[in-house]
């Protein structure tokens, strides 16, 4: 219970500062960062809409987790510029989206896995392999989703420098990360279902995860 305050609260905070951030936009009329921030705030909330719409309890950890993946990419990377002021933070959140994916991959065929409406049961290596997988598919969809707003809408997503202007070596890195940070999400997923320790953060939060949706575990 007290991790879970702990939790809400670190979120809650993230939330009034990006509406801080709103307030001052729509002050100065900087109405694009006031519509991006809109947006982070609407993407936010989207654990709480699982919740409402499809009756899935996210645990705290990973709507802490996600809320602040989009916080770092979205509103301090893209409108505070942290992208262009450190170097290295384009890689960290590549390298946080590969584990956050690789999570929701696994989670993904994990539940489908134990329906009782599915009569064969998949190994645990086909299990991470298709965590692996999901999780670097959506990192090259992020990426074409870049190339097409820099082409489109003329904004700055790939993030291109000197020596390579075309955003060839930016993109490539960025999916090197993403697949590093499946692959050990991928792992770490495949010793769960192997051992089921329960020792490590990833088999907690699965754990976790199973306890709040008894619904979804229901095997014949």
């Amino acid at each position: 219970m007290r991790n879970w305050l702990i939790h809400q609260r670190i979120t809650l905070i993230l939330q009034i500062v990006m509406l801080a951030e709103l307030a001052f936009a729509i002050w100065e009329q900087q109405w694009l960062i006031a519509v991006m921030t809109v947006f982070i705030l609407l993407l936010t909330l989207a654990p709480l809409v699982m919740v409402k719409r499809f009756e899935v309890f996210i645990p705290a950890e990973f709507k802490l987790m996600a809320t602040l993946f989009i916080f770092a990419s979205l509103f301090l990377g893209e409108i505070h510029g942290y992208y262009t002021r450190f170097w290295w933070w384009d890689v960290m959140l590549h390298a946080a989206s590969g584990f956050l994916l690789g999570i929701v991959g696994f989670l993904l065929v994990y539940v489908l896995n134990e329906k009782k409406s599915i009569r064969f049961h998949m190994t645990a290596g086909f299990v991470a392999l298709f965590a692996f997988t999901f999780a670097v598919a959506m990192g090259a969809l992020w990426e074409i989703f870049e190339f097409s707003m820099d082409q489109v809408f003329g904004t700055n997503m790939q993030k291109p420098m000197l020596a390579d202007p075309s955003g060839l070596t930016d993109t490539m890195w960025d999916l090197i990360v993403d697949t590093v940070g499946a692959a050990v999400i991928a792992v770490l997923g495949y010793g769960y279902l192997k051992v089921a320790a329960g020792k490590s953060f990833l088999e907690q939060w699965i754990a976790a995860f199973l306890e709040a949706n008894p619904r979804l575990f229901r095997r014949g």
